[in-house]
């Protein structure tokens, strides 16, 4: 059963995983060489449907069960009366079980196979079937040849199953990864496809379970779950006795000189997804300007831990770090926060303060970090963080005891427990400043009206992305503003406030 993006599995998985899932349903009686023929088979429809008027197909084949898949896609395109050849890396007389009687059912159907060579004619729709998920370490050559010339031919690519370079289970480009326009992958939905850079190289994805026995499916959990309605948490409906006191005040705490917008936009995000009250805690500077946009907000000028104690104790849910700086000011108001027993989220230079050793972190806690933001919590570098998005989620989770959300493509959440979500929504022209504020006062939201950090953190993130998609559509100038009110609407559309 073949499925476009937008209804995918929720199930995602490492390589071995997937590895696994395909030895038991071998185990179970499907033989290899008909699950390989399946996969051909949904790749071929796909390319069809793709490039309906394709004549000519060029398939870039190496020496494993990928390659495998490429000489059977060949085979159909050879018989259905299109211009096809292969160009093999490496010998394919080495090829062994299924992927040889795929290269002998190739060669019977009339493919002519050719040998890579450097300046080799690429033509039509090239396929690429190279390396998928088998792949350790760096690219090497001949591939790391193969996939810059196809890269630069500039015609289109459809990728068998993973472009060939691409980690499936991270993401992390390999050296030299294809650029595909379209990605067919098969059984288990691979966790790299939807982070990192996978969403950068993979074009539209097609999934196919090749008629997979669900039984065997679900003997394997999954690595992560991709975030979608149908697993997302859910606010009750509200009664029609309901009060503002049933649904818990938030302190939204920060705002230093000049950054006062940030901690504002928190605060109105929580109010606007439907905190029963909001406090801002913020510079006595910013209270005027706070008041004037937003007079439902109860907005405090703080200069010291001391005016700030009552405040504190009178929260339901913290929300500490939007505009906070780390400046003296910011740093005695975080000192407060451990003291403080409730739900909190900690982001911007709150996470900063934490990762410097300036305070500790008190327990039931959401930690919103950017790339940048948790390598210095887990004292690693940006790049490393990057290569491995779903380890750092998890080691960020495991060393603070909390729940956490690292921001990114393919934003991930974790916690203690091992648990990880993934939200592969969002668009490009969320890339602006204040959206993070916006997401922190979403989770705090949430966090009033009940949900534990994880729940809270799945929730935000896939409102805050969706928001952006549907806003992003209209191009670049998107501000962290305008998605307070589509949030709240999707909210709604998601959890209805009645019944």
């Amino acid at each position: 059963m073949s499925q476009t993006t937008d209804t995918l599995p929720s199930r995602l998985y490492s390589a071995a995983q997937v590895r696994e899932l395909d030895a038991r349903l071998i185990a179970a009686g499907t033989p290899g060489f008909d699950l390989m023929q399946r996969a051909a088979h949904a790749a071929w429809r796909a390319l069809r449907r793709r490039w309906p008027d394709v004549e000519e197909i060029t398939v870039l084949a190496g020496r494993g069960n990928n390659a495998g898949d490429g000489y059977l896609i060949a085979a159909l395109a050879q018989r259905a009366g299109r211009q096809v050849r292969v160009i093999a890396v490496g010998d394919p007389l080495q090829l062994q079980g299924d992927a040889a009687q795929a290269l002998a059912e190739a060669r019977a159907a009339g493919v002519s196979v050719m040998p890579w060579t450097s300046g080799a004619d690429l033509r039509g729709v090239l396929v690429d079937a190279l390396l998928g998920t088998g792949i350790t370490g760096e690219v090497r050559e001949p591939y790391a040849s193969v996939i810059r010339a196809m890269n630069e031919s500039v015609l289109p690519i459809l990728a068998v199953d993973l472009p060939s370079g691409l980690c499936a289970d991270t993401g992390h480009l390999l050296g030299e990864v294809v650029r595909a326009e379209l990605t067919v992958t098969f059984i288990g939905l691979k966790l790299g496809l939807f982070t990192g850079q996978g969403p950068d190289r993979i074009g539209t994805l097609i999934f196919d379970d090749l008629q997979a026995d669900a039984q065997v499916i679900a003997q394997i959990e999954p690595s992560a779950l991709r975030l979608c309605e149908a697993n997302l948490p859910t606010l009750a409906p509200r009664s029609p006795t309901a009060h503002k006191g049933s649904f818990g005040q938030v302190l939204v705490i920060g705002g230093d000189l000049g950054t006062g917008g940030a901690a504002l936009l928190s605060a109105e995000a929580a109010l606007r997804c439907g905190a029963g009250m909001v406090t801002l805690a913020t510079r006595p500077e910013h209270v005027t300007a706070s008041l004037v946009r937003r007079p439902e907000i109860m907005c405090s000028g703080v200069e010291s831990t001391y005016a700030l104690t009552a405040l504190v104790q009178r929260a339901d849910v913290l929300v500490i770090g939007p505009g906070l700086g780390q400046a003296p000011w910011g740093r005695s108001l975080l000192s407060l926060a451990p003291q403080c027993h409730v739900p909190q989220v900690w982001d911007a230079d709150a996470l900063n303060l934490l990762a410097a050793g300036a305070v500790d972190l008190p327990s039931d806690c959401l930690l919103t970090p950017h790339p940048g933001e948790a390598a210095r919590l887990l004292e690693i570098s940006v790049a490393e963080v990057q290569a491995d998005r779903p380890a750092a989620a998890r080691a960020l989770a495991a060393r603070f005891g909390c729940a956490v959300l690292l921001k990114g493509a393919g934003t991930l959440i974790a916690d203690r427990d091992g648990r990880l979500a993934l939200c592969d929504r969002g668009h490009p022209a969320m890339a602006s400043a204040g959206l993070g504020d916006v997401l922190a006062g979403v989770a705090g939201a949430l966090l009033a009206q009940g949900l534990a950090p994880f729940e809270a953190a799945c929730l935000a993130v896939w409102l805050h992305a969706v928001a952006g998609e549907r806003l992003g559509a209209a191009g670049r100038g998107l501000v962290a503003a305008d998605l307070i009110p589509m949030v709240r609407q999707i909210l709604e559309e998601h959890s209805p406030c009645l019944t």
